[in-house]
């Protein structure tokens, strides 16, 4: 498996990926196809934080990381983390995550924030926000509402989380 810098050409097969990716998801809105592209025409969006997951000579798996604000600081938002039925649960997640964050920590950006499941994020490393005090913009379990600290020297925050204006949330 390889993982690089998502380009131009990949859209097409990214959008189709993410759309699949979500289609039996547990916790979906149905629109995570159409949040990647919308998030690629905004300012929040990091190019060298767009990256797929190339395995058996096509794309497997899609990651993004957009910028967010905790008051005046500026972190990333991981999401969405996409990857074909037949890939999960073989490590191209972790990878796409791992990738992303040493990338992000060479950028450097301090925090990865991430909404979702409990079960899967903490075995990548993320921990309740809160613990940085980071808060969440609308009300969500401490569980699920997650940070990763991409530097060991970095503060905490104290404060809400604003994500781009694309993710749809005041």
């Amino acid at each position: 498996m390889q993982i690089r810098k998502e380009k131009p050409r990949d859209y097409k097969d990214v959008y189709s990926l993410v759309k699949i990716a979500f289609d039996n998801a547990e916790h979906s809105d149905g629109n995570e196809h159409d949040l990647v592209n919308d998030l690629r025409k905004s300012d929040a969006f990091i190019p060298e934080l767009s990256l797929v997951a190339e395995a058996d000579g096509r794309i497997v798996g899609h990651i993004m990381f957009t910028k967010a604000n905790v008051d005046e600081e500026t972190v990333i938002a991981l999401a969405p983390l996409s990857v074909l039925p037949e890939y999960q649960r073989q490590g191209v997640g972790a990878a796409l995550i791992k990738e992303g964050h040493r990338i992000a920590a060479k950028l450097g950006y301090p925090y990865s924030i991430v909404l979702g499941s409990e079960r899967y994020y903490p075995r990548t490393g993320y921990q309740p926000a809160k613990k940085f005090g980071i808060r969440a913009p609308f009300d969500v379990t401490d569980e699920n509402f997650m940070a990763y600290k991409l530097k060991d020297d970095v503060p905490p925050l104290y404060g809400t989380l604003k994500y781009a204006k694309e993710f749809g949330v005041e």
